[in-house]
């Protein structure tokens, strides 16, 4: 992962849980994917939130998130994303 361009922990999966907040795919509350946004946000605050989103999941959410994200990282698509583009060359 390049340091200075952190991606977002988005995984495409971007429904908000009512009662906590939290996106039900990265854990992220709205006002954190706004501050992921902002250019202007340091990669400390970045590194920082994610881990407090790997804090806010667990079991198979957490293992799901992992995994998406580190496909996103490898090949610059969610799990989500890539599934998408396949069914699609079916």
């Amino acid at each position: 992962m390049n340091e200075n361009n952190l991606i977002s922990p988005c995984i495409s999966v971007c429904k908000t849980d009512p009662i906590t907040g939290f996106c039900y795919g990265c854990g992220r509350t709205n006002e954190e994917k706004a501050i992921w946004k902002d250019e202007k946000t340091s990669n400390t605050w970045k590194h920082n939130n994610l881990n407090e989103l790997m804090k806010r999941l667990d079991g198979w959410q957490l293992h799901a998130f992992k995994e998406s994200y580190r496909s996103k990282k490898d090949n610059g698509l969610s799990l989500i994303k890539k599934k998408l583009m396949d069914s699609k060359k079916s």
